[in-house]
């Protein structure tokens, strides 16, 4: 069939479009817009000039949300990391991230004492943790506080407390930062042995102190916080033998206040009736009391301290004085589980051994920047003994070691040391030692510790004695030993010293004993003096001793 004339036409117009595509030089302006309006009409876009645009969907957008614009990708900002979980702050039982980092401006020299601390002495937890994955929370939570202390939250609290003792004008050496302390530094070293500590400087507790003390309190309930542990109420106690005392360790917690930690002071200024009702309508973190006051509300079930897992204890020689031996016992026995005690000791006489019996339990960790001898030797008791002769030394020395063996305050195996001359006597206590049913380890050189295998005994059979020369006191680790003693008096008061200053380091059951003759009356004196500086009892022997060398 042929084409008709129409269909002529419209290829001949069509090959006629396709040779002005190709010559765009002959086509006009308004004619090729023409056609690029069309190509855009059939393609389904327009410009963005004219109204009735649209476009179609497309599987980057399959409901035509964006009208056919592209999407232009900006480059992504790199997200921050998240702060750990110690630098976090605790507001109102929350945990917030934003914190002043100006708690975190510590002294150089101090920074890598602290750094030094928390890699020491927790290598054996940390691998037991990690060789053990299934490890209970409470040993985790143990070996963390070790590792990771000092936390950013305790500076933090630490940098509260300084700003609001300025701000009221009450810090005692305003020159000095918190953060710069010595004592802090080595109550942080203290604290991550996980030891009960005796700060034996011979004072009572300073502002200084007292803002480290509540400050790492506040640390701890954080820490049980984080995970997820429950936190009792309350879970810090700190006795006081006075009000006054009370109100001043209430001021150093109240800027923590806004932290979401209160804290409740109880003491004799007030009715009962009304420290009741106080008690009744809060929960307080943090409790400051004197000891009478508070056995009384817990035998009045007004308030419970079974859940305290950190406590410290201020003016011993006050408490002791006041009568407060037995109320200090029964609060210490309504405490269950894990208790970390810190005591200040002020009462350097030999008297403070029985309170802190009943405070601090098990090894402890002395604390003090003082390096007096009455200091350094808190809670040790020495003991002279005059003897007329060379033989009724090694008796009475004998006699001495069989009663410690005895005593019922030694609930672990004794340590027990012997320190001796070079003569023919030293061979003889030997013998008797070993006459008397003793072991003997006479290895000139022996340091030993806390887990020292050797040293551990039946109940029911003698300890082990060691026995040194005097030569090498300097190179023997005298830190572990409870019980020493001299049965030939040491030639020069400062290897007395030595010993006094350096045993015992790790228990208030320390017990120094030393037999004298006429022989040792040149020293008499000097041993006189050192007595009566550590409050402990002279003889009256001794001071007879002790004059008939400075008659004329």
């Amino acid at each position: 069939m042929a084409k008709g004339d129409d269909a002529l036409a419209k290829k001949k117009n069509k090959d006629r479009r396709k040779k002005m595509r190709k010559e765009g030089s002959s086509v006009s302006a308004r004619v090729a817009s023409i056609i690029a309006a069309k190509k855009r009409r059939i393609s389904g876009r327009r410009s963005m000039c004219q109204g009735m645009c649209f476009s179609l969907p497309s599987p980057d957008d399959p409901f035509n949300d964006r009208n056919g614009k592209l999407e232009f990708q900006t480059k992504k900002s790199k997200k921050k990391p998240l702060a750990r979980k110690n630098e976090k702050a605790f507001v109102k039982g929350k945990m917030k991230g934003t914190e002043n980092e100006k708690a975190m401006s510590v002294g150089s020299e101090n920074k890598k004492s602290l750094i030094s601390n928390n890699n020491s002495g927790t290598g054996q937890e940390k691998a037991e943790v990690q060789m053990n994955g299934k490890v209970g929370r409470g040993r985790q939570r143990q070996a963390r506080e070790n590792v990771d202390c000092p936390s950013k939250f305790l500076m933090y609290s630490l940098n509260e407390i300084e700003k609001a003792l300025r701000h009221e004008g009450n810090e005692e050496e305003e020159d000095e930062s918190l953060f710069v302390s010595p004592w802090g530094v080595e109550f942080l070293k203290c604290y991550s042995t996980g030891k009960d500590i005796l700060e034996s400087s011979g004072t009572s507790c300073t502002t200084e102190q007292i803002a480290w003390i509540v400050s790492m309190a506040a640390d701890i309930i954080v820490r049980r916080e984080e995970e997820d542990l429950s936190v009792p109420t309350p879970s810090f106690l700190f006795l006081v033998p006075s009000q006054e005392e009370a109100a001043k360790v209430r001021l150093v917690c109240k800027p923590l206040k806004a932290l979401g930690i209160h804290a409740v002071s109880i003491h004799p200024g007030s009715s009962i009736d009304h420290q009741i009702q106080g008690l009744a309508s809060c929960e307080p973190e943090f409790l400051v009391s004197t000891p009478d006051r508070l056995l009384e509300l817990v035998s009045l079930k007004a308030i419970d301290i079974s859940g305290v897992s950190f406590m410290a204890v201020d003016g011993v020689e006050s408490l002791y004085n006041g009568g407060c031996l037995n109320a200090l016992k029964s609060i210490r026995q309504s405490i269950s589980g894990n208790l970390r005690t810190v005591v200040f000791n002020n009462f350097l006489s030999g008297a403070c051994v029985p309170v802190l019996q009943n405070l601090l339990l098990g090894s402890i960790c002395r604390l003090s920047i003082d390096q007096s001898i009455p200091s350094q030797s808190a809670c040790i008791v020495q003991t002279i003994h005059l003897c007329t002769s060379e033989e009724e030394r090694l008796l009475k020395s004998i006699q001495v070691l069989d009663h410690a063996c005895d005593s019922l305050l030694c609930s672990q195996p004794l340590k027990v040391l012997y320190v001796v001359g070079n003569d023919n006597n030293s061979f003889n206590l030997v013998k008797m030692l070993e006459i008397n049913g003793y072991t003997v380890s006479v290895e000139s050189n022996r340091n030993i510790s806390d887990d020292d295998d050797s040293l551990d005994t039946n109940t029911k059979m003698k300890p082990v004695v060691s026995v040194i020369n005097l030569e090498h006191i300097s190179s023997t680790n005298l830190a572990f030993y409870e019980t020493v003693i001299l049965p030939n008096f040491v030639p020069s008061i400062d290897n007395y010293v030595q010993v006094l200053t350096r045993m015992a380091r790790h228990s208030i059951n320390g017990n120094l004993h030393s037999f004298l003759t006429k022989e040792d009356a040149p020293i008499a004196r000097s041993l006189t003096g050192i007595l009566e500086q550590c409050g402990q009892a002279v003889p009256r022997d001794l001071k007879k001793l002790a004059s008939h060398i400075i008659r004329p």
